[in-house]
Order: C-alpha cells, then sequence, then structure tokens
C-alpha cells in the first residue's frame, strides 16, 4: 500500500477557501494512486472560539492554576474539532469514507510529561485497519496518550511531529506539510522580501534554521524524518507550486540545493526576545565554575545557548523573560553577573560552509558595513550565529542575505 501523509496547519482549514484546496491535495494523492493519511492541527488564534489560546483562557478565567493533565486533555480538543471540520468536507465534496482518528486512536504513545510530551512509540494497527478497508483517515495532530490513558499535547509544532511519526511507523512515501506559505524561504519575507522559496534543503539544515528561530518545521518532526530517511514537502494549500523538498538525497532531486550553486550560505535565521549573560567566577573557584553556573540554571529550568567559557569569564544567552532569574540565581552563588537584555540571535545555515575558508570574514565584513555591532558569536561547521542588539536585528538579516547572494 502506498501512503503519504498530508498535514494541514489551521490557517489551512480556517476558510472555505482553503477547505476547498484541501479537498483538491487529497484528490491529486488519490488520483497518483497513493493513500493519504491527514493530520490536522487547530484552526484559529486566540480569540477564535475552538483556538488552543481561547480554551486555555477559557479554563484559567476560572482557576488560574489548571492542572497540566486537564490542561492537556482540554486543549487537545481544538484538533478533534479541525479533524471532524475536515472530514465533513471530504464528505460533502464526495469523499464519503473519511473517518476521524484522535492522536491515541492512532497508536501515539508518549510519555506524561504534560504540556511537551514526547512520542514513545506508535501502534498504527488501529489506523491501519482502517486504511485496509478503504477508509480516508484524519488524525487530530498535536496529541497522543500515556500508557496510563491520560491525553497528552507534544507542545509546539506538535502536529508536525504526529505527521512525521506516523509516516514514519507507516512507512509512507512522503510527508506533506501544507500552510500558508509556498515553502521554506532564505529568510524572514517580513524582513527580507526579496527572499526567495527553497527548491531542496537537508535535513541538517532545516535542523538548524528551526534551532535558530526560523518559523519552519519542528526540530523533532525533523530529526523523526532524517532518522528513517523520509524526505518531508513543505507546500502551500493554495498553490500547485512544489515548495521546498527536504531530504539527504540531493543527487535524486529535480534541482540542487542553492549551496551546489556555488553559495556556501543557504539561509539566514533570526531569533528575537533574548538576553545575554555574563559571569566572573570569584578566582578561587574559577576551576568549578563551569560546573555551578550551568548546574545552577539547569536546575532551575533555565535554558542557555550562544555559550562561550574561558576560563576568567562565562558568557552565554537565555530568554529574556529569563535573564532576571538567571542573574539572581547566579549573584545568590557569589558569582559577579552583567545582564544585558533586548538582544537577538542571528544565523547563517548552510552545510556548503563546512570547511570553506572566508565565511565568517563575511559575516563580520556585512555586520561591520551595515553598522551593527556584534556583541558575541559562536558556530559549528554548518552555522555562524551573532549576537546583536534586538534593534538591530533586521538590518543585520538583510545584510548577511545581500552578502551572501540569497535573493532573486
Amino acid at each position: 500500500m502506498r501512503i503519504v501523509v498530508q498535514k494541514f496547519g489551521g490557517t489551512s482549514l480556517a476558510t472555505p477557501e482553503t477547505r476547498e484546496a484541501m479537498v483538491q491535495r487529497v484528490r491529486e494523492a488519490v488520483e497518483q494512486g497513493v493513500r493519504p493519511v491527514l493530520v490536522v492541527s487547530a484552526m484559529g488564534r486566540a480569540g477564535d472560539p475552538y483556538a488552543t489560546d481561547t480554551l486555555i483562557q477559557l479554563a484559567r478565567g476560572v482557576y488560574q492554576d489548571t492542572a497540566p493533565r486537564e490542561l492537556d486533555l482540554l486543549i487537545s480538543c481544538g484538533e478533534v474539532i479541525s479533524a471532524v471540520v475536515a472530514a465533513n468536507t471530504l464528505k460533502r465534496a464526495g469523499l464519503k469514507n473519511a473517518a476521524v482518528l484522535t492522536g491515541g486512536q492512532a497508536g501515539i504513545i508518549t510519555d506524561r510529561n504534560f504540556g511537551d510530551a514526547r512520542i514513545l512509540r506508535v501502534q498504527p494497527d488501529h489506523l491501519v485497519r482502517h486504511l485496509e478497508r478503504g477508509d480516508l483517515v484524519v488524525v487530530a495532530g498535536f496529541q497522543g496518550v500515556a500508557e496510563t490513558g491520560d491525553i497528552t499535547t507534544l507542545g509546539r509544532g506538535g502536529s508536525d511531529t504526529t505527521a512525521a511519526a506516523l509516516g514514519v511507523a507507516l512507512r509512507a512515501e512522503v510527508v506533506e506539510i501544507f500552510t500558508d506559505v509556498d515553502g521554506v524561504k532564505t529568510a524572514d519575507p517580513r524582513i527580507v522580501p526579496e527572499a526567495r522559496t527553497l527548491q531542496v534543503m537537508s535535513y541538517e539544515e532545516i535542523l538548524n534554521m528551526a534551532n535558530e528561530g526560523a518559523r519552519v518545521l519542528h526540530p523533532r518532526a525533523v530529526e523523526l524524518a532524517m532518522r528513517a530517511n523520509l524526505p518531508l514537502r513543505v507546500r502551500h494549500t493554495l498553490s500547485d507550486a512544489p515548495g521546498t523538498l527536504v531530504t539527504h538525497a540531493f543527487e535524486t532531486a529535480d534541482s540542487r540545493p542553492v549551496f551546489r550553486n556555488g553559495h556556501t550560505v543557504t539561509a539566514v535565521a533570526q531569533r528575537p526576545g533574548v538576553a545575554q549573560v555574563s559571569v566572573v567566577p570569584p578566582a578561587a573557584e574559577r576551576g568549578e565554575a563551569d560546573v555551578h553556573v550551568f548546574r545552577s540554571l539547569a536546575e532551575a529550568g533555565i535554558s542557555v545557548d550562544l555559550i562561550n567559557v574561558s576560563p576568567d569569564r562565562k558568557s552565554f544567552i537565555v530568554p529574556e523573560e529569563a535573564g532576571v532569574q538567571a542573574k539572581a540565581i547566579l549573584e545568590q552563588k557569589g558569582f559577579q553577573v552583567q545582564l544585558r537584555p533586548g538582544c537577538a540571535k542571528v544565523s547563517v545555515v548552510g552545510t556548503g560552509m563546512r570547511g570553506v575558508p572566508g565565511v565568517m570574514a563575511g559575516v563580520v565584513e556585512a555586520m561591520s558595513q551595515a553598522g551593527v555591532e556584534i556583541l558575541q558569536t559562536a558556530d559549528s561547521h554548518t552555522t555562524i550565529s551573532c549576537l546583536v542588539r534586538a534593534e538591530d536585528m533586521d538590518r543585520a538579516v538583510r545584510a548577511l542575505h545581500a552578502r551572501f547572494g540569497l535573493g532573486n
């Protein structure tokens, strides 16, 4: 049985026009001889009746300290509503065999980390039985079930993760992610209007972009697909354009990724809303300072990034809302701490950078010419990240995008 998993975001179900486009995408798959399995996200934004944020506000309006277990049970309803709406749309269009499954019914088994559960395994036997009798299956994304029977949710981007996990378990040919953009761009088009759609990307590049702040596929979804060599394709619901293919197998793709045409950098990503923390340990504790600094923050649940460590200073970034707490924790440990709020992280990403001299020089030159001060840097084989002031973020993104020739 040839299977394709089609994931439709909330925007793809929000209007009659986008729902009809969804029907067209499903029909195309059926006409090509494959069996589509749909995964859907919740519809709407805060204020809309069935949006996830609206459901959260409803519960907390009655009792602020809603338990995580009950909150997961509540917000899982958004995807169930979308799944029923999607199935009814398909039935009205003549596809009468559409059947809805919750994440648990589809076999998504998770741990009990409510609000950000991890998938332990997928047991798709019930889903496969529906396929074998000819049903068109619509699965509520973003959710699963713990072995205790508790409903869980998978955190931000959870429907992408659902789609990838089902794609791997069902040995799908591809997972198609339908959304309101025509693929992955070389930069955020709200900052760089001339940013173009990438035809092909590697799993490593898309992972780096997601980790560096780009609003693309969720890292967990990419990791699952990468392990199974499952191709992902990001497409616009309303367009026939092929979008962006994410794969290992560049040689089998119709087009080559940008760096194969001489570009070392594939894209630019940005993450606003971070604060820089600089820690100076007491001279007597410098040997043990690294352990004390990072263990103290880990125990407080504060994630750190862009880490630079030297014997006399430790610098890193944290989410801006955690900056004051991080400073207080470390000062209580006897460290001198400098906190610089109002920062942003800007990164260039590309597997074509690996082993190529001069990329860092290009980054520094672009920033200098744009009048952007670099506050801190970190790099890997495929990423160079710079910390800048928040007000310089857009200028930095545009400068890097132009410097590496990523525009149209």
